[in-house]
């Protein structure tokens, strides 16, 4: 699916880099905990999450993570934040939708957990 049809699927807008909504997406997490995130493998996925820390977007970068979906209209407040993932090519997303409406629109469409196993 591409970040595009995500976006229009659950209301969200880009942050940064729409230029990349071509990009194409096969898996995504959802985890407000970082360690959760780390301990997945997997090709790389859309995480879901409402963890607005500037970790978010270093564990994306660590992990080869294409695209953070902010939900619950949550956003960084720090412009740096942006910045950076921009810098490192990540898409910033934002929903007002909540995670579990979130990752269920996403499943209907055929999007999956990161092979759903985990280190």
């Amino acid at each position: 699916m591409k970040l595009k049809e995500v976006a229009e699927l659950l209301e969200a807008q880009f942050l940064n880099l729409e230029e990349e909504g071509r990009r194409e997406i096969e898996a995504a997490c959802a985890a407000d905990l970082l360690s959760d995130v780390l301990a997945l493998r997997g090709g790389p996925a859309l995480t879901v999450t409402s963890n607005v820390a500037p970790q978010v977007v270093r564990v994306a970068e660590v992990m080869g993570i294409p695209a953070i979906l902010y939900v619950r209209g949550k956003k960084p407040t720090e412009e740096k934040v942006i910045s950076w993932a921009t810098e490192n090519g990540i898409v910033l997303l934002s929903t007002p939708i909540p995670t579990f409406e979130a990752c269920g629109r996403l499943y209907l469409k055929g999007i999956r957990c990161s092979e759903g196993k985990y280190l």
